[in-house]
């Protein structure tokens, strides 16, 4: 199952944050007692805003968002298995019919094989760029966000944690969370 956090901010204050399924229990049920406006969705390892069809009963919510509640279909969908088109040349495709397992099994296998293997500096700098996206839309209007921007790219956590002192609490603490997760990739935790 698929480790991701996610989080949701309501007019600055933290709604949810965690799996996608206790994150898509919590919107629904703000959806469901409040309209759900002005909630932000954020997947924590890219920083990306996400939004989510909250419409029906909160069993359909999870299974039209959550793969693993997906019906059986082509694929391995209790693994969060998707289909998509890889384009290859002619001499991968031959490589990968040499491969003793299917042609996706040895991609996964590669993809694995380079994860494990990227450096904790390149896994830190996408640690600070999610932050960095959630920074923009959650504090983008704060004293200190461009300072505080500024260092998180320089790996100076202590002053960006000094810039996000006085922001609203949940905010700053989200935030902040995030940042130290990049710093102890760089550190050589493991933050992945």
């Amino acid at each position: 199952m698929d480790n991701t956090s996610y989080t949701a901010f309501k007019a600055q204050r933290l709604l949810a944050h965690g799996g996608l399924e206790a994150v898509l229990k919590a919107l629904k049920a703000d959806m469901d007692s409040s309209g759900g406006h002005g909630v932000l969705v954020f997947d924590d390892s890219s920083g990306r805003q996400l939004d989510f069809d909250l419409r029906g009963s909160l069993d359909e919510v999870l299974e039209r968002n959550i793969p693993e509640r997906k019906r059986p279909g082509r694929g391995r969908p209790s693994l969060g298995v998707t289909s998509a088109e890889v384009s290859l040349l002619p001499r991968h495709w031959d490589w990968l019919a040499r491969q003793p397992n299917s042609a996706s099994a040895a991609l996964r296998r590669l993809i694995n094989q380079a994860i494990k293997a990227e450096p904790a500096e390149a896994v830190a700098r996408g640690m600070v760029e999610a932050a960095d996206r959630e920074l923009w839309v959650l504090a983008g209007n704060q004293a200190g966000c461009e300072e505080a921007s500024r260092a998180l790219y320089a790996g100076q956590f202590d002053r960006f944690r000094q810039q996000a002192a006085g922001w609203p609490p949940d905010v700053a603490a989200h935030l902040i969370a995030l940042a130290r997760r990049a710093e102890d990739a760089l550190q050589g935790g493991s933050a992945r």
